[in-house]
């Protein structure tokens, strides 16, 4: 559709990288698996990488592998798409939390605060944008009610004050 206003035309419409060449899109998808990229520009290969019709190789080879010391998925390097990534990243990160409030459950403890941060990254072959990773702190407080614990901490005090002194200042 073209709209004229004054001096000037805009033209409206459904505009892709495939619609310059005059290979049909299967036709493109089929010569890309192939191997045969000839007379099909990059701009229309990373289009269509990002919209899924052919494989990006960065994406399928992308592993993730969680490097806490505690008991939760992706302790062995494990393959998620980009599409599943979120979901993924979000419960595993969920499992770091859950454990951080058993253990407080189990020493007598109450979690202060628990926090999670997720981080996105663009794939540099296909421009999709995918859950890179990401982080949980948290803060646990235990019941200091027991007597025998604060003399453990003062004794431990006592035991590390002046251990740390930089003689050379």
């Amino acid at each position: 559709m073209t709209v004229g206003l004054g001096n000037y035309s805009f033209n409206y419409g459904y505009s892709s990288a495939v619609s310059n060449n005059h290979m049909s899109r299967n036709d493109m998808i089929s010569a890309i698996k192939s191997g045969n990229t000839e007379g099909i520009s990059n701009a229309q290969i990373r289009s269509l990488k990002r919209a899924g019709a052919v494989e990006c190789s960065t994406c399928a080879s992308r592993k993730y592998k969680d490097g806490s010391d505690e008991n939760v998925s992706f302790k062995a390097a494990s393959h998620v798409s980009p599409e599943a990534s979120s979901a993924a990243v979000r419960a595993h990160e969920q499992e770091h939390v859950n454990n951080a409030y058993d253990k407080a459950q189990k020493g007598n403890g109450k979690v202060l605060q628990a926090s999670v941060s997720i981080k996105t990254a663009i794939c540099p072959e296909c421009g999709r944008s995918y859950t890179a990773g990401g982080t949980t702190a948290t803060s646990i407080k235990y019941d200091e009610s027991n007597p025998y614990m604060k003399n453990k901490k003062g004794a431990d005090y006592e035991a590390m004050v002046g251990k740390n002194i930089d003689y050379a200042v």
